[in-house]
């Protein structure tokens, strides 16, 4: 397959040269087009990190990453982040169309693909809602609106379901996995949760902490769609839990 990310050799430190915090060391890893790859590890190993830099917000001190555009008509990226990243001063329906605005989508346009994708959220019911009128996890549905409305090429998302509740959660899994099938997406997912990981995943990479590496990988072959409840899911989950306890432990 075509490789859409390619890191190679990137390296990420934080504070001056004298007490420097080594966030990233030397990771390369390569994501295929409209591959699902999962990103597990321990506190520390530097997974936001390594998002911030494909997203742009975050430079690297040494290496380099490229994606490769596919899609002239379409924005090549777009990060969902862990917390709810809405504009409180913005209804529900202006937040999702924000980067439909920025991307200069008629008015008339930007507003009928933001309710579509309130809808599909299951907040059509709070279009002119403020956040401050929302529960966090539906704060947190509006940003995935927000993303999906933009039609990005590569969707970086940093623990986007970690504060909705169990049904919401499996929905939204659900909702992902088909969108991802639908639009051709790359993704590259953060989680905690190796359960969560081996349900959504087409390939699992385990990180290494103190100094953030890429430690091993798993590939995930359970046929689509998958439930958090199939045996086989929480077989793999078992599999990255021992995998994750594994590159906790220090090197020799």
């Amino acid at each position: 397959m075509t490789s859409k990310i390619t890191i190679s050799d990137l390296s990420v430190r934080f504070g001056d040269a004298a007490t420097a915090l080594l966030a990233l060391d030397r990771v390369s890893l390569q994501v295929a087009a409209g591959e699902f790859v999962c990103i597990v590890g321990p506190s520390g190993c530097g997974k936001t990190t390594l998002l911030r830099v494909l997203a742009g917000l975050q430079p690297a001190q040494s290496g380099s990453f490229t994606v490769q555009r596919d899609d002239s008509t379409r924005p090549l990226s777009a990060m969902v982040f862990q917390g709810a990243a809405v504009f409180p001063w913005m209804t529900v329906l202006d937040n999702v169309a924000y980067g439909l605005r920025n991307r200069q989508i008629a008015y008339v346009e930007r507003n009928r693909i933001a309710r579509e994708w309130i809808a599909r959220m299951g907040l059509e019911h709070f279009s002119e809602s403020y956040p401050h009128q929302l529960s966090g996890g539906m704060q947190q549905r509006v940003g995935l609106a927000r993303a999906f409305a933009y039609n990005p090429e590569v969707l970086l998302m940093d623990e986007p379901f970690a504060a909705l509740d169990a049904i919401t959660r499996d929905a939204m899994h659900e909702q992902t996995e088909r969108i991802w099938g639908e639009r051709a997406l790359t993704v590259v997912f953060v989680t905690h949760n190796v359960r969560e990981a081996a349900r959504l995943a087409d390939r699992v990479v385990v990180m290494k902490p103190n100094p953030g590496r890429v430690g091993s990988e798993s590939l995930i072959t359970i046929p689509r769609p998958r439930t958090m409840e199939d045996p086989r899911v929480a077989e793999a989950a078992a599999l990255l839990h021992h995998m994750l306890h594994t590159q906790e432990m220090p090197d020799d």
